[in-house]
């Protein structure tokens, strides 16, 4: 084993697509990064699978979007059960109305190459077994004796994370008690729904497509649930049991991949501890069922990128940057609960024991969905687009904290804007220069006069009214840090600080006061 003696910013621990897209957006900031993975090898297993439209925004926003639906099947309408269906193309204003069936092995190659681009080292084969903090960093060491000192560690490595074990967080929740098989199987048949499900006295089939002639057939077969979990898939196994649940087999032939498994209900009790953070499965695991997984650990670690990367690049320090590093928590933390929350209701539902409770919910479900506010609810919930983080005060814009849709601004769509990886200032013709931020005008006359949108796509800050100079600064220097500036690309010598001097004329920042 190698020894890993050089030292870096930011150690991430694991190479799935939570770890890949966090080291992509440290390292797009000029952050140091060095990613470790125990696995030797790249994985060819498709054990995550479904996209939504959120996290395809948010790849949208760093370029990648367009390779990730190159590699997959988009599916524009969900059962949550029989004779209930939600038109996600109907309900969503995305350019992404729709779930995107791509196998994880396609999304880790892009995100792979994506962090290989800007130079970060992908370390496979290097296992944790030691972590130990102080107030500087944090020293590694790994199987056979390799070691590393990194300023910060984030864990992306999974259920059964070592960092999570060796941090000693609590993994809250249950296990369901339900034992799954999972296979990857040519159809020659195939049924006629994108999103195939059945239940009868036997148990549950889902069949979904992949888009390349592959489907992933998800069963939960009463005859054969309580077999050991490191007992073999077979593709007679899988055949019976669709044929059986389904009532036809779509001539199941061959089969790649299979698993049977156990899943749970469980969330890290905290998702920081000092200069070590947890992202993706090893800070929330759930049901299978409804395609989150992934899809929640790819928004985490686009809203901790740029925080850490505030924070080990100086612009924010001290108190201020280790309030920012908290708010990470603070933000996703609730949203892997309510993740859980969904995920346990979709599971009860799809797999509950009673019949009669399974009757009444879906009887429930039918009634609340002919509602046209109740399908769009849940077309939002289900894809992300939901997501919202809590308000800091009640004096800000209702605005703040929710996801910043795509528009149409001066010089093209602002998730186009956000590539850079930097804040983005959107006015209706009000001109300020700042480090870190990009200003353009929108050409919404709906929205207000000035919108701060963070780097990951949700909004910092809003005013209806056009603020003061001393609104202006303090918000860009609380988001931003405090730097010297130039106004209209004119003044590169006046300072943040003299800011609170200056006033708004037609649009523009106007001098009143000396130079620094």
């Amino acid at each position: 084993m190698k020894t890993l003696e050089a030292s870096t910013d930011v150690a991430v621990i694991g190479a799935g697509p939570t770890g890949l897209m966090l080291a992509g957006e440290l390292a797009m900031r000029g952050v140091r990064v060095q990613v470790l993975e125990r696995r030797a090898q790249e994985p060819n297993i498709t054990r995550a699978f479904a996209m939504h439209a959120r996290t395809l925004e948010l790849l949208d926003a760093r370029g990648l979007a367009d390779e990730i639906l190159a590699r997959g099947f988009r599916v524009g309408a969900v059962a949550p059960i029989p004779g209930a269906t939600v038109s996600l193309a109907d309900e969503l204003q995305t350019r992404y109305p729709f779930i995107l069936m791509v196998p994880q092995s396609g999304t880790e190659r892009v995100l792979a190459a994506h962090v290989e681009r800007l130079g970060v080292p992908i370390r496979r084969g290097d296992e944790l077994v030691g972590l130990e903090q102080d107030g500087d960093g944090v020293s590694l060491t790994l199987a056979g004796g390799g070691s590393l000192r990194a300023r910060y560690v984030v864990g992306c490595d999974g259920a059964h994370s070592a960092v999570r074990r060796l941090l000693g967080v609590n993994f809250v929740g249950k296990q369901y008690q339900t034992h799954i098989m999972l296979a990857d199987v040519r159809l020659s048949r195939p049924p006629a729904e994108q999103m195939f499900a059945r239940t009868n006295a036997d148990g549950v089939v889902l069949v979904l497509p992949f888009g390349d002639g592959w489907y992933r057939a998800i069963a939960w077969d009463r005859r054969h649930e309580h077999e050991p979990l490191t007992e073999p898939v077979t593709a007679a196994q899988i055949r019976d049991a669709i044929g059986r649940i389904a009532g036809e087999d779509f001539g199941l032939g061959e089969m790649r991949w299979s698993s049977r498994f156990l899943s749970e209900r469980r969330q890290a009790r905290r998702y920081r501890v000092g200069r070590v953070l947890l992202a993706g499965d090893a800070a929330h695991v759930h049901s299978p069922i409804g395609g989150q997984g992934m899809n929640t650990g790819i928004g985490d670690a686009v809203n901790l990128g740029w925080k850490l990367a505030t924070v080990v690049n100086g612009v924010l320090d001290g108190r201020a940057g280790d309030s920012l590093l908290d708010s990470y928590e603070s933000e996703r933390h609730p949203v892997g609960a309510d993740v859980l929350a969904m995920t346990d209701m979709l599971n009860q539902l799809v797999l509950g024991r009673s019949a009669i409770r399974r009757v009444l919910q879906r009887f429930a479900i039918r009634t609340i969905l002919r509602f046209p506010r109740s399908r769009r609810t849940a077309a939002q919930r289900l894809s992300g687009i939901a997501i919202a983080y809590a308000r800091q005060s009640r004096a800000d814009d209702p605005l703040v904290g929710h996801r910043m849709p795509d528009m149409d601004c001066d010089g093209g769509r602002l998730y186009e804007m956000l590539r850079s990886g930097r804040f983005v200032l959107l006015t209706g013709g009000v001109t300020v220069d700042w480090p870190g931020v990009d200003r353009v005008n929108h050409r919404d006359a709906t929205l207000p006069a000035v919108v701060l949108v963070r780097p990951d796509g949700y909004v910092a800050w809003a005013a209806r009214r056009l603020p003061t100079a001393g609104e202006v600064t303090e918000v860009l220097t609380r988001w931003c840090g405090e730097k010297k500036i130039g106004l209209s690309g004119e003044h590169p010598g006046y300072a943040v600080r003299n800011l609170g001097a200056w006033g708004w004329s037609r649009g523009v920042i106007t001098d009143k006061c000396a130079r620094d």
